[in-house]
């Protein structure tokens, strides 16, 4: 809503209303507050890559929250053969769209709680080799739901790169069960770490620095499956 002067006001976390403003993520989120986190996890996940003796030109990724493509777009001058976004805004679609054309192989507007069959089954058709998601974990913005879903679409031995705010790490600081939901993971072996970073993801409004951690891992059993023998709705946020 417009005051008096003709002026707008729209908060961080109002999306849609950024997206559709031309310019306006990346130049408050990238040039004015500074955010690297795109590029921290893509050179991550090429070290990982490198490592393995695999090609980046080789993954099929799918980038859930992929927004308007700021992590496909680092993904694709990194090598990436494939992208695949995914995101529940329509707007974050049109803002790709817009912005980045060609940058996604294909991209769907889901809810990957409850993801329509039709979308379902062609994620699950995707032969994904790779998920990222960046800077939306632990917020509420991604559930454990809807990222366990992702997570499942990947065959075993399949990369998973992401960030977590650093004080999400401390189960007991996140509130909407992602922290949980990724220790039983790990403890059942589902979730293997293979590399992790400390980095300051961006300044806050009032220029102090927000630390993020930085994790590519492997993926070697379902996350749905954990959900499901899960009995006291924690997960659920």
């Amino acid at each position: 809503m417009e005051d008096a002067a003709g002026r707008r006001r729209i908060r961080f976390h109002d999306y849609a209303d950024i997206f559709a403003v031309p310019g306006l993520y990346e130049q408050l989120f990238y040039e004015h507050l500074e955010c690297c986190s795109p590029a921290v996890v893509t050179e991550l996940l090429a070290g990982v890559v490198a490592a393995r003796d695999s090609r980046m030109a080789d993954l099929r990724v799918l980038d859930v929250g992929a927004g308007n493509g700021m992590v496909g777009e680092e993904l694709r001058e990194a090598g990436v053969g494939m992208v695949v976004g995914a995101d529940i805004l329509p707007a974050a679609a049109e803002a790709t769209e817009r912005d980045r054309p060609g940058v996604y192989d294909d991209y769907h507007v889901v809810d990957l709680t409850a993801p329509p069959p039709a979308a379902h089954r062609r994620l699950s058709e995707g032969r994904f080799t790779c998920l990222t998601t960046v800077a939306a974990l632990g917020f509420g913005d991604i559930p454990p739901q809807a990222f366990a879903r992702a997570f499942d679409y990947l065959a075993d031995g399949a990369l998973v790169a992401f960030t977590l705010k650093d004080r999400f790490t401390d189960e007991t600081a996140d509130e909407s069960g992602f922290s949980r939901l990724l220790r039983e993971l790990s403890v059942q072996g589902r979730l293997v770490e293979l590399e992790s970073v400390r980095y300051r993801h961006r300044l806050s409004v009032t220029g102090e620095p927000l630390h993020y951690v930085a994790i590519v891992a492997e993926k070697r059993g379902s996350a749905m499956d954990v959900l499901r023998r899960d009995d006291d709705g924690r997960f659920s946020g």
